[in-house]
């Protein structure tokens, strides 16, 4: 998709692949041909039941424990504004442009199913704010996952209505929102021509009762993760190079004999990335080690349980970007409606307490392997992997900073989905707490990101000490990436540095991607 292809949205196709290219340019988001009928059709359905003055969930009453309060014609408009505004209670600090961008864009998709009664016209100012890259101001608390993400998405509608407020960027990923400025929504949409929806029946619990904001964490979250998990093989390996281990563990056959997807699969990666090691036949002899320790020999049982969780949960939240979530859904080919429960956040909910048990697990052997490096007695390299030990640290800390991040991401991995709170009356009286899910997943996935730069920065470090032996082909093309941002640390350097260079060559998949040239990670 280039930066001028539009992305076609008819609520049935959006996949995690399209919503990367999305994030990563600013292409115009458009509704299909098809997907306007649907809106339309709908939307004419809620017009004759409000002329028939139906009794109606949410269209011609009020909410949760409101439900049985009827509201005459005349207040209809008052009611939805009543009910964004009033929703609009977030606190906290702000959600990352990018994760706003594509709350936008999956609510979008989910109104385009047609079966959520909103206008044609309330839809497109949405997308126009998408496409002019105008994002509202969104707290990041206050969400207790059901009714679906009523105050995140309160307040992206707050927007919507001219009430709340928003920033210009050119680029979500890239802008720093600290630097852009915050502006009234009213002022804007001004700016832009366009004219602050006034909702109408409907339309304003459609556009808030839903699970955008947990799925679109969880939908960033798999994206990186695919990656992540790619990378995390790669960093094993380097530090497997560095360690001298053995290839023995990693024989198909063995794992052929316990045939779980994820393990085989990183078996071979690791395979493909240490073949033609130099470092490896170097010792093929006269290694007097049977087998090496858990964090190198089962790499592919850890890795390979991480791999699937992951593949596990991409797959739900593949279905939860497509699905309609807004209470009640209107069914225009029966002329029906019915209330019922989709903007429940329990399949992200639990989707995402797994994921993070999944990414931990990576880091949790990851500083595993980096004490292994570090610590002289096991690694047989220098200690710390400094030559003037003593004088020098070396890496020492670098392992108390893996050590602090695993620490953390042991206390935020504690499930979100096992606890509930009701609420409105204890009408609602089980809630999922997907939206605390998602966000601790996110801190996770950062700290799990970090714990791999330190591992690359590590195992390359402890490469220096083997030379003039050579990597394999894969953590080879490794080693060359990394020395090319990071040169070998002689004598000790403000590690915080080298750090964030080992981070930013794995956030920006620059080791994976030279690897991939030469070598089918799977």
């Amino acid at each position: 998709m280039g930066i001028n292809m539009k992305l076609v949205i008819d609520g049935k196709s959006l996949t995690l692949e399209l919503i990367e290219k999305y994030i990563n340019s600013n292409c115009e988001v458009v509704l299909s041909a098809n997907a306007k009928k649907r809106v339309i059709k709908a939307r004419n359905l809620i017009e004759k039941w409000i002329a028939e003055d139906k009794v109606i969930y949410g269209v011609t009453t009020g909410f949760g424990e409101f439900a049985n309060v009827k509201i005459e014609h005349e207040q209809i408009k008052e009611l939805q504004k009543n009910l964004i505004i009033s929703h609009s209670a977030g606190v906290g600090e702000n959600l990352p442009p990018f994760i706003v961008k594509i709350m936008m864009l999956l609510r979008a998709n989910a109104l385009a199913h047609g079966n959520s009664g909103i206008r044609l016209s309330t839809l497109e100012i949405l997308l126009e704010m998408i496409n002019k890259n105008i994002i509202p101001v969104i707290p990041s608390q206050g969400s207790v996952g059901s009714s679906g993400d009523l105050a995140p998405l309160s307040h992206l509608v707050l927007a919507m209505i001219g009430e709340g407020e928003v920033q210009i960027y050119k680029n979500v990923l890239t802008d720093n929102p600290h630097k852009i400025k915050i502006e009234s929504a009213k002022k804007v949409l001004k700016k832009y021509g366009l004219i602050p929806v006034e909702l109408g029946a409907k339309e304003g619990l459609a556009l808030i009762n839903g699970t955008q904001m947990m799925t679109a964490f969880a939908a960033y979250i798999c994206i990186n993760a695919k990656k992540l998990i790619k990378t995390a093989d790669i960093s094993a390996a380097l530090s497997h190079e560095a360690l001298r281990g053995t290839d023995k563990a990693y024989d198909p056959r063995l794992h052929k004999l316990r045939p779980y997807p994820g393990q085989i699969t990183t078996a071979e990666n690791m395979l493909a990335l240490i073949k033609g090691s130099e470092i490896r036949t170097s010792h093929l002899e006269n290694d007097t080690r049977v087998q090496d320790s858990y964090s190198i020999r089962c790499i592919p049982q850890i890795h390979g349980a991480s791999r699937d969780t992951i593949d596990y949960v991409t797959s739900r939240v593949e279905i939860e970007i497509n699905s309609v979530n807004d209470n009640p859904l209107i069914f225009p080919e029966e002329g029906d409606h019915r209330e019922g429960g989709n903007f429940h956040g329990q399949p992200m909910a639990l989707a995402m307490d797994f994921m993070s048990i999944a990414l931990s697990e990576l880091a949790n052997v990851s500083e595993r392997r980096i004490e292994r490096l570090v610590n002289g007695s096991l690694s047989q390299l220098p200690r710390f992997l400094t030559k003037k030990g003593g004088l020098n640290s070396g890496l020492m800390i670098s392992q108390y900073t893996a050590a602090a991040l695993v620490s953390e991401n042991k206390v935020l991995s504690h499930p979100a989905s096992v606890d509930s709170i009701p609420t409105s009356a204890n009408q609602e009286d089980h809630n999922s707490m997907g939206s605390i899910a998602a966000r601790k997943c996110f801190q996770i996935l950062k700290n799990v990101q970090t714990v791999i730069a330190i591992e690359l920065l590590t195992a390359s470090q402890g490469i220096e000490f083997l030379k003039p032996l050579k990597c394999g082909i894969g953590t080879g093309i490794a080693y060359s990436e990394i020395r090319k941002s990071i040169a070998p640390i002689n004598n000790d350097r403000i590690l915080y540095k080298e750090i964030n260079k080992a981070l930013e060559l794995v956030l920006s998949g620059r080791i994976l991607s030279a690897i991939e040239k030469k070598i089918n990670l799977k």
